[in-house]
């Protein structure tokens, strides 16, 4: 009889864990040499979100297998099949097993609110990243549907391409003209803030990793939304100041009928570079919006 039992056991148990095992064998050979961004970071706050992501997976776990594991012994002890065990269908619940019920996911909970909490104002995406480099701010237009990128000091402007220094501090100022909310994210160096018309929202990041790093439009914003997409190039400083040197002396002019041609709906467009002619091109498509409500930032006023 007990033999009977842990055979029927296996059969019932040996399937979903070989199903579950060869899941876990195709997934990995998928994944092989992919770039999972979230699994992949190459900034110093994607770090922090991942290992803030993969702990707070970790803790639930605590949790979450217990569960599972229950559920599926209930089920499987006390099936249609099995006549032995006893059955009381008025039973009540013990004390112990009530207070158990709310006390382990409770304190679950408020460890991982002690954890959350500071993290939260901690990785903020307006809090600017300490670093010995001076920082880099680099003004962000959600276009339909492109990205254009300005650089302010540099006196450059980019479409679907963006290059950042490794190891500096890059502020990303947020803005959208003419086009839906858009969310800006390169995942691999960090996480997505929107871009609105008549708001600057800041993103702060640093790239940590030199390499390219694909960047997008997070939410669906439109017919063009597919390919809103950008490339992030992480370079070493010498790299980047000899890009802009050669961006100004051999890129087109980015002046108004430029842009104007810019603001009419594309899809799928490729990178371009600019010099910039206009040094307040970025404060005109924020004010442009003073009319119709008022503009916003998130710490300081252009």
């Amino acid at each position: 009889m007990g033999k009977n039992r842990k055979k029927n056991g296996w059969s019932t148990a040996g399937p979903i864990l070989l199903v579950l095992a060869g899941l876990a064998v195709l997934i990995t050979l998928l994944l092989r040499d992919t770039n999972v961004a979230l699994f992949n970071s190459k900034g110093l706050i994607a770090d922090e979100q991942q290992s803030l992501m993969l702990l707070t997976v970790g803790i639930m776990l605590i949790l979450g297998i217990p569960a599972v594991c229950l559920i599926y012994f209930t089920a499987w002890r006390y099936r249609e099949s099995n006549t032995r065990p006893a059955r009381n269908p008025n039973a009540g619940h013990g004390k112990l097993l009530n207070a158990s019920m709310w006390l382990v996911p409770g304190a679950i909970a408020l460890v991982l609110a002690m954890i959350l909490w500071p993290a939260t104002h901690h990785l903020a995406p307006q809090k600017q990243i300490a670093a010995e480099a001076k920082p880099l701010t680099i003004q962000v237009v959600a276009l339909r549907w492109k990205w254009l990128f300005i650089y302010p000091e540099q006196k450059i402007a980019t479409v679907n391409y963006v290059q950042v220094p490794v190891g500096t501090p890059v502020t990303f100022e947020l803005t959208a003209d003419e086009a839906p909310m858009s969310s800006f994210w390169i995942p691999n160096l960090g996480g997505m803030l929107y871009a609105m018309t008549g708001h600057v929202n800041r993103l702060n990041l640093l790239a940590t990793v030199p390499g390219d790093y694909p960047g997008s439009s997070a939410e669906i914003n439109g017919a063009g939304f597919a390919g809103m997409k950008f490339t992030a190039s992480a370079t070493s400083k010498e790299t980047f100041d000899q890009w802009v040197r050669d961006v100004s002396l051999t890129a087109k002019t980015m002046d108004g009928t430029e842009y104007d041609k810019l603001l009419k709906p594309s899809e799928n467009n490729p990178s371009e570079l600019y010099s910039l002619l206009e040094n307040d091109l970025y404060d005109k498509v924020v004010m442009k919006y003073m009319g119709s409500h008022e503009a916003h930032t998130d710490g300081a006023h252009h």
